[in-house]
């Protein structure tokens, strides 16, 4: 059995964070930032304590600074040396080394540009684009009435207060459905290996996910193509993954760390942390990456931002131990048997609300990822294959913005979570206070249960390539959690 998210995770990493002495901050220079070169490390520290012996250390072993957190005891750290991490974690001030990428950088050093990330390809290959057109595009978005959200739009359609992170692959500024709602103050590149940089052209949309994903929590109700589910509340595009569709783990903690200290409410990543789709902590690379990953999500937390992340889309039960023979995804895939300790970051961190995917008509998204204890609601995400709505374009994927002034269909538990993080939105512009914990279960009481299947297998087509088994009974938890949020409740 793997476990639910709410215990600890990398609990052999944490278990030593205080034990290491550090000398007082005049011990050793700083190494200087250096962003080119080699394959990229995280290298952890105790929380609290200077970076001095580790900095130390990462110079001694042949290796240079990318980017410091001293928020959450975090240096990212590039090696030419394949040796790196093993060495390094001999060394006093430091407590975990883990290889963000899978050492694939230094096998790729002579070969080239890096591959595309699959998970991209697919969504990519699903976008039909729609030319623009005025609001009657609202016709199409079967899944805003799903959740209320067209009703909602008429009585509240969230404050200005309320600021959202869209951590992701950026967002197209220029399109006229988002424009008037993006934060360029507080938006931000996180994609070049984790350092920030606030130049608009730098956090744009190279993919078009990202837009897509923006125009469902926020696309502007003003007459034009479609309305998201909190169309006035504002956007910050938090960049995390570039063409090439990887999210490491250095953007998403300089992502996490940006959203707390710039003023997010609401944090969203539809998204899974590569090359792996499941973290383990048998590897210690693997181990220090989730620990690091972690301290960013808990930092952000503590400061009143409320994370939401897509369950992802391979058809797993979270809740149970899983034969992962999709990762890495930059390099030659190996089969694993993987157990509790093994994880999908960020969504299965203490904290983070996990969203899996239904279709029109209220069932499981086929390839939705879903489990006990994992799953802690339900949104429209998609489903092209068996849930076809009675609209104009009959299509069953979700209609939202794409770059360029476009419009496309994409699904997934991509496109199912910025749906909660749009009622969380709302939720928030009427109860300011509300953050992590209270606004989640603002959310879930709201929330329509959907029952189990009879039987509890779900196998769409009958074929059993999508076959699923959900635990709940009449709640519906392992597929729904507490099941489809409302923003239409939400707003009352």
């Amino acid at each position: 059995m793997r476990r639910a998210k709410g215990l600890a995770v990398a609990g052999t990493l944490a278990a030593g964070l205080g034990l290491a002495a550090i000398p007082s901050a005049d011990a050793a220079p700083s190494l200087p930032i250096d962003t080119t070169g080699g394959a990229h490390f995280a290298v952890l520290v105790p929380k609290g304590t200077p970076f001095d012996l580790a900095e130390m250390a990462i110079g001694a072993h042949e290796g240079s600074i990318v980017q410091r957190w001293p928020q959450i005891g975090v240096i990212i750290a590039r090696s030419k040396r394949a040796d790196f991490a093993t060495n390094v974690r001999k060394e006093s001030g430091v407590v975990g080394v883990g290889a963000t990428r899978n050492k694939a950088e230094l096998a790729r050093r002579s070969q080239g540009s890096a591959p595309i990330s699959p998970k991209i390809e697919e969504h990519a290959a699903r976008g039909q684009r729609t030319p623009a057109a005025a609001e009657p595009l609202a016709a199409n978005q079967w899944n805003m009435k799903l959740i209320g959200a067209d009703q909602a739009n008429e009585i509240n359609q969230g404050s200005r207060d309320v600021l959202v992170g869209i951590l992701d692959s950026g967002i197209d500024s220029s399109h006229p459905d988002l424009k008037n709602n993006i934060d360029k103050s507080t938006s931000v590149n996180c994609a070049n290996a984790g350092v920030p940089d606030q130049t608009e052209s730098a956090w744009q949309d190279d993919v078009g996910h990202g837009t897509h994903v923006a125009g469902i929590v926020a696309a502007a109700k003003n007459g034009i193509g479609v309305a998201g589910v909190a169309p006035n509340v504002r956007l910050a595009s938090i960049k995390v993954g570039g063409k090439e569709g990887f999210i490491y783990p250095e953007s998403a903690i300089c992502g996490y760390i940006w959203a707390a200290d710039h003023g997010v409410d609401i944090a969203n990543t539809s998204l899974a942390i590569d090359p792996w789709y499941l973290w383990c902590k048998a590897d210690p690379d693997q181990a220090a990456v989730t620990e690091a990953v972690r301290r960013s999500v808990t930092y952000a937390a503590t400061h009143s931002v409320t994370p939401v992340s897509s369950l992802g889309n391979n058809n797993w039960d979270l809740a149970h131990d899983i034969v992962d023979s999709k990762s890495p995804t930059n390099g030659p895939t190996v089969t694993r048997n993987t157990d509790s300790s093994c994880l999908t970051l960020p969504a299965e961190l203490p904290g983070v609300i996990g969203v899996s995917s239904v279709g029109s008509a209220k069932s499981r998204y086929y390839n939705s990822n879903h489990g006990t204890g994992l799953a802690d609601l339900t949104a429209p995400g998609g489903d092209k294959k068996f849930q076809i709505p009675a609209t104009p374009d009959a299509n069953g994927q979700v209609l939202s913005t794409l770059p360029g002034g476009q419009y496309g269909y994409l699904q997934g538990t991509s496109m199912a979570a910025p749906h909660v993080t749009g009622v969380l939105a709302l939720l928030k512009s009427r109860n300011p206070g509300l953050a992590g914990a209270t606004l989640k279960a603002a959310a879930d009481g709201g929330a329509e249960v959907l029952p189990c299947p009879t039987g509890g297998v779900h196998d769409p087509g009958g074929t059993g390539e999508f076959r699923a088994v959900c635990e709940g009974g009449s709640t519906g938890a392992g597929f729904y959690g507490k099941g489809l949020v409302n923003a239409l409740k939400a707003v009352r």
